[in-house]
């Protein structure tokens, strides 16, 4: 029997290896929420920077879409359906794809190294991941969300 919480089964999708991960009922417990967190925090700590810090608009570009990543996630997840949480993933890959490029204008401005470009990177790039292994699970789950449990 369902649960009136929002449930379903996580799965990360690496290298075609698909490892279940548990019940998720907070979006907190999401592992990509999680990464793009700690995108976020990363990205704030590059930012302070000296030469990076003075220049306000890829500052806040940067700031905003990596925290858009991160803040779309906890909105689809809280919407309470398999397709709008679908939807908010793929507005956060978008979101998240940007902050991506943004790192590479960083590093072609000699703000970052490349370890930190690397770093940003990397833990953009394992967030969408994180989100596509989701996008596909909610397409496969025959729950479609809380809000269609009676």
């Amino acid at each position: 029997m369902l649960r009136k919480s929002f449930e379903f089964i996580v799965f990360e999708y690496r290298v075609h290896k698909v490892t279940e991960m548990g019940v998720i009922e907070k979006f907190e417990d999401l592992e990509s929420w999680k990464k793009a967190r700690e995108l976020c925090q990363y990205i704030f700590k590059l930012t302070l920077k000296s030469d990076f810090s003075k220049d306000y608009t890829l500052v806040n570009q940067i700031r905003a879409s990596s925290g858009s990543g991160m803040d779309n996630i906890s909105e689809g997840f809280n919407r309470g359906g398999n397709k709008e949480f679908i939807q908010f993933l793929y507005i956060s890959n978008g979101s998240l794809s940007e902050t991506e490029s943004q790192l590479y204008r960083a590093l072609d401005r000699n703000y970052i190294t490349d370890n930190e470009f690397k770093k940003g990177y990397g833990l953009a790039d394992e967030t969408i991941r994180l989100n596509v292994g989701m996008i596909r699970y909610l397409k496969s789950s025959k729950i479609q969300g809380r809000k269609f449990i009676p």
